[in-house]
């Protein structure tokens, strides 16, 4: 006899799923980064500095000689992981948000290019080190879907439509 199907314990996003996503996005200053290497096709994860574009999309600044970037230029489809586990308790109740998103690679002599180094650099002083770089470049990732974990019974798949700005 089999077992009866489970339920599905993902819920369509609602306002509040929507509001925690955008709060750990806004809040996050690194995301894990999962491609997919093009010389192997196997997945790999690294860490990567993330902000907010003017419009509310996660950006970074990324190096061209980093194997994510080079993943990227291959294939743009990518996951962010984003959320902190917090200084105590299980790590796997504290919020976190799987995004997934396509990297457009920002042109150097775009222009919008000057406006997003401005800011970056008022948000990450650090980064005047290599920002000028020529092998470093800003990256945008438009949202697809995503899955929240908002903690304990917590789970939600949102839509492309639930990530937009201003959702």
């Amino acid at each position: 006899m089999t077992a009866p199907p489970r339920p599905d314990p993902f819920q369509p996003a609602d306002d509040e799923a929507r509001a925690l996503s955008r709060q750990l996005l806004a809040g996050a200053g690194f995301a894990a980064i999962a491609v997919l290497e093009p010389d192997s096709g196997l997945p790999l994860c690294s860490r990567i500095a993330l902000g907010l574009d003017e419009q509310g999309l996660p950006l970074s600044l990324v190096s061209g000689l980093a194997l994510h970037t080079r993943a990227l230029r291959a294939d743009p489809a990518c996951c962010l992981l984003v959320g902190e586990p917090g200084p105590r308790g299980d790590p796997l109740t504290h919020p976190r948000l799987s995004l997934r998103a396509r990297a457009e690679f920002v042109d150097r002599d775009g222009p919008e290019h000057d406006g997003l180094r401005s800011a970056w650099l008022a948000r990450n002083r650090k980064a005047t080190v290599y920002a000028s770089l020529p092998d470093f470049v800003f990256v945008r990732f438009r949202p697809v879907s995503a899955a929240l974990n908002g903690g304990f019974a917590r789970a939600f798949v949102l839509t492309e439509a639930d990530l937009a700005p201003g959702a």
